[in-house]
């Protein structure tokens, strides 16, 4: 039923319980008890437990995946739940490798779940990849979509990716034996810092769901041999439109797929380089901020405030006095900033407001400092504007 042939070979047998659950599933024409076995047999690696991660790993466990493994080295925050929805509100503060095994074994406790919490890189991506039947990525930074593709290419093994942004997600699957790779659909990253991520620009939740559930579907496909996998096709999603469009993709004769790892991702994505030493930029307190902003309403002292998030964010918690200009406007050069000002940034919790800065010192600025902590240290502090978030 499939142009590929069953990525995996069948395991020997199915208990009785494993027939009964899996039942409606086995009775698919294609699928059958020689499909089940293979599902059994199969070993699944998924990156990341968050947003994409959470239904696929949901949907792989009930239809019978035999080995999950899960990569993620963050822990659950009360902000994933309106998305991640394997995790329970008595996660927040545990890593979410283990309360997603907590979820697959409430589940399906015929699954194994390999918890592998860790930042992949260079020196363990290959010897990980190397144990699993195929890869599902559902990472939101480009330097570690880059890293995924490529090591799935040198290990052989398919990737299925994802990705989902404010109500829009895409959703392939890359091969480098089949057909084209995440290097043909992108050939360069962009700049740094131009796209946002979800917590900067939100994501419908449910989005995670529509393109989770078809990154499962693929696996399975993959798995089994039936269908059409969407091998040289991206599917792309709209959802506020409720629509599907389907781009064929081929490879590119010009795309050199590497042969070798990169040794520094991020610095390929225009990041600063592993060991290489970052602009420090001067910090300011909320104390200090205060009475700097008491200072120029009372006209004695002179800066520019900019407030480098997102509009949607600014709705959510604000400091008084700040300009709204979004990190990618500076960094793109949509926006340039006075050079002849004092500039004080700021953003949610710093890091932004650091980039923007760092990126702004190296353009030749002089008198650029950003706000320790953000809006979030701003209004735990006790100064109006909101709600930390």
């Amino acid at each position: 039923m499939s142009g590929f042939d069953p990525l995996v070979e069948p395991a020997e047998t199915l208990s009785s319980a494993e027939i009964e659950r899996y039942s409606r599933q086995i009775i698919l024409p294609g699928v059958g008890l020689e499909g089940q076995r293979r599902l059994k047999n199969a070993r699944v690696l998924v990156i990341g437990a968050g947003g994409l991660g959470a239904p696929t790993i949901m949907y792989l466990a009930a239809a019978g995946v035999g080995t999950i493994g899960i990569v993620d080295d963050d822990v659950v925050d009360s902000s994933n739940l309106q998305r991640q929805v394997i995790h329970r509100e008595d996660a927040v503060g545990q890593p979410k490798v283990d309360s997603a095994q907590h979820f697959v074994q409430g589940l399906n406790p015929l699954v194994t779940v390999v918890r592998h919490q860790l930042r992949l890189d260079s020196s363990n991506v290959l010897d990980l990849f190397r144990r699993y039947d195929l890869v599902l990525d559902g990472t939101d930074n480009f330097a570690t979509r880059y890293l995924v593709n490529d090591a799935a290419a040198i290990a052989g093994i398919p990737l299925i990716w994802g990705s989902i942004l404010r109500f829009d997600g895409q959703v392939s699957v890359f091969w480098n034996e089949k057909g084209p790779t995440y290097r043909d659909l992108y050939p360069e990253a962009p700049p740094a810092g131009l796209v946002p991520s979800c917590a900067e620009a939100g994501v419908f939740g449910v989005l995670c769901a529509q393109i989770g559930s078809v990154m499962a579907g693929e696996a399975i496909k993959l798995i089994t041999g039936i269908g059409n996998p969407l091998v040289g096709r991206v599917m792309i999603l709209d959802a506020l439109e409720m629509s599907w469009t389907e781009v064929t993709l081929e490879k590119d004769p010009e795309t050199v797929q590497p042969r070798e790892l990169l040794a520094d991702y991020p610095a390929f994505c225009g990041m600063p380089s592993r060991g290489e030493p970052s602009i420090e930029v001067p910090e300011v307190s909320v104390q200090e901020l205060k009475e700097l902003l008491d200072a120029r309403e009372a006209g004695t002292q002179s800066f520019e405030f900019i407030d480098v998030r997102e509009a949607g964010e600014a709705d959510i918690a604000r400091i008084p006095g700040a300009t709204l200009v979004p990190r990618a406007d500076v960094l793109s050069g949509e926006v340039e900033l006075p050079r002849d000002a004092e500039i004080i940034l700021h953003c949610k919790s710093g890091g932004r407001s650091a980039e923007v800065g760092r990126f702004l010192m190296a353009q030749g600025y002089e008198h650029v400092r950003h706000v320790r902590g953000g809006v979030n240290a701003w209004i735990s502090s006790g100064q109006p504007g909101g709600s930390v978030y």
